[in-house]
């Protein structure tokens, strides 16, 4: 199997069966995110204990599988980790989405930076990038509890 083909399997699995696809119990953050664009809608859900560590986090939301596959690895990846370790984690993602050829961050394990680099395909189609970075934006609107709902439209 090649990468292409990992990359591909990677994606039809999260975007079929979303990793914690659901409302967090007890949840202290939120923030919901809109792609007009695609239809592509979610809400994060995070559970911060008071060390600003991710105890628990969720998404609702439906849409395209870009879309659905994104928020499901990003919440797999990014549970258990430190708020200020989270933002340089989707700040290089956001990086390597648009422009970087390579996630940079040394926060990532090898199979943590695979999950990712899965989804550096869409920056060849400029429409899908919105729909693979939409959550990602999400999350951090909830973590700085910004009250404003993303629009992938008003996205740099």
């Amino acid at each position: 199997m090649n990468i292409k083909e990992l990359y591909q399997e990677i994606i039809l699995e999260h975007g079929k069966n979303p990793r914690n696809l659901r409302k967090t119990d007890n949840f202290n953050k939120e923030a919901k995110g809109n792609n007009p664009l695609c239809g592509d809608n979610v809400h994060v859900y995070l559970k911060l204990n008071g060390e600003k560590k991710i105890e628990d986090i969720s998404f609702e939301g439906s849409g395209c599988a870009i879309s659905m596959a994104s928020a499901s690895i990003m919440t797999d990846l990014l549970k258990g980790k430190e708020e200020l370790e989270v933002k340089e984690i989707v700040n290089d993602f956001l990086g390597m989405i648009k422009e970087n050829p390579e996630l940079e961050s040394k926060k990532l394990k090898k199979d943590e930076k695979t999950k990712l680099m899965c989804l550096s395909g869409v920056k060849q189609y400029p429409m899908r990038v919105k729909c693979a970075t939409l959550s990602w934006h999400t999350l951090i609107s909830a973590i700085d509890n910004t009250q404003e709902e993303i629009n992938t439209e008003k996205l740099d």
